[in-house]
């Protein structure tokens, strides 16, 4: 007569699942899926920080043109928005429906500025202001106006803004 083998054990083994032969090795992807979990969350923040350190060094790079410097660079330019400075020409500010046109000057050279916002409180003729936006034919078309104190501005920036008489400020 012949005896059968022993059945394996079922009982859990160390690491193992229930009903697995004692001394079975657990699955191997468990492993593998901790490892490409870590490596997704990983890539997606590497991914993020680039993303924001790109958006934060592309904000510092926002760059404001004299106006004649703009002019001169306007194809160059094209419909990218920049910053324009310029000192607002006397009589030029006439409020529109949805903002104010004005001129900038600097230099020899006059931009018209079409702004689609409410200029601020202290925008007014001959102070140096910075309008954002870009150049649409011979016009600059601005959504927003700076205005710097005339004081502290030129302290900072000397012989920068040219004053309507020629002058440097």
């Amino acid at each position: 007569m012949t005896t059968a083998p022993p059945a394996p054990s079922t009982s859990a083994s160390p690491g193992g699942e229930a009903g697995a032969p004692v001394g079975a090795r657990p699955p191997a992807t468990t492993g593998r899926r901790h490892i490409t979990r870590y490596v997704v969350v990983g890539v997606v923040l590497v991914g993020a920080l680039v993303f924001l350190v790109a958006k934060g060094i592309g904000s510092a790079l926002d760059f404001y043109l004299p106006a004649d410097q703009a002019v001169a660079q306007k194809a160059t330019l094209g419909d990218k928005t920049f910053n324009i400075e310029g000192v607002v020409e006397p009589g030029s500010i006439h409020p529109t429906r949805t903002g104010v046109d004005f001129v900038v000057t600097s230099g020899d050279v006059d931009v018209t500025v079409d702004n689609s916002s409410s200029p601020p409180q202290l925008f007014q003729p001959d102070i140096p202001v910075i309008a954002v936006g870009h150049f649409s034919g011979d016009r600059f078309v601005s959504d927003q106006i700076l205005v710097k104190h005339t004081a502290n501005y030129i302290a900072e920036y000397p012989n920068r803004v040219t004053a309507p008489n020629g002058t440097k400020r």
